[in-house]
């Protein structure tokens, strides 16, 4: 019995050992692999930052494109969109636009440079910049002087927003001084125009302005002071202060822009 359980100790040691050893490799061949895992992937980021900073190098070197000058087609093509304004003509002013056409065509076309035409179905009068036109400003101010026509100024008058730079066109409504309706609004329209117009030419004269009066619209053109002293004016009339009143203080505000000058 002794000897049989010798044998079965003996064979139990052996299949340890071998299991041992079998274990034993199988750990030193997971842990091989795993570090030429991590050789490789060292490996590959340095061949990936030298391909980059080569890359990098490359760029650096290379010179820049050098591209053939636009022929004269290419910049045509290029500017081929010209720009272009329209401004609307009321029905009121068509007839005068005909009789002053003239008179509206001819510094437009000959001082300004600009291309201009009437659309009778549209009823817009059109501007456009020509090759002759010497800035691009100067479409804003044909528009600003056809404006000034449509709304009532005389074209002696409105071809001042062609020569002088500084001058304004300001716009605003009777009742956004004072709410009127029936004889009160047509009271206080009469008293800014007086008898004749006798008021409105002095407040334009003292002022040095232009006053147009349409309906409930007042419409007043000049330099930025000159325009606030007539819109004050204008609207102490609106207001109901009697126009000796306002002379009054037109004179001395006259006489203070004269010792200032």
């Amino acid at each position: 019995m002794r000897i049989g359980n010798d044998k079965k100790f003996e064979k139990r040691k052996r299949k340890a050992e071998r299991d041992f050893i079998q274990h034993n490799t199988t750990h030193h061949s997971i842990r091989s692999n795993f570090i030429k895992m991590q050789e490789t992937r060292q490996e590959e980021t340095m061949q990936e930052e030298f391909s980059s900073s080569e890359s990098d190098d490359e760029m650096e070197t290379e010179e820049p494109k050098r591209f053939a000058p636009l022929s004269e087609n290419n910049n045509k093509s290029a500017n081929a969109k010209v720009e272009t304004r329209k401004v609307i003509i009321p029905l009121h002013r068509m007839t005068p636009l005909k009789d002053n056409w003239t008179k509206i065509y001819t510094p437009l076309v000959e001082h300004m440079k600009l291309q201009v035409r009437v659309n009778p179905r549209s009823k817009k009068l059109e501007l456009r910049l020509s090759d002759q036109t010497p800035a691009v400003g100067y479409l804003q101010k044909g528009v600003d002087f056809v404006q000034a026509f449509m709304l009532g100024f005389e074209v002696d008058d409105a071809v001042a927003l062609l020569r002088i730079d500084d001058l304004f066109v300001e716009s605003f409504d009777v009742e956004d001084v004072k709410s009127l309706k029936g004889e009160h609004l047509s009271r206080a329209i009469g008293r800014i125009a007086g008898t004749d117009g006798k008021t409105k030419f002095t407040i334009e004269n003292v002022t040095k302005t232009r006053i147009v009066l349409a309906d409930r619209k007042i419409h007043i053109l000049g330099s930025f002071g000159n325009i606030r002293i007539a819109r004050d004016a204008v609207c102490d009339l609106i207001l109901g202060s009697p126009p000796g009143k306002v002379y009054a203080k037109l004179r001395t505000v006259a006489s203070r822009s004269k010792e200032r000058f």
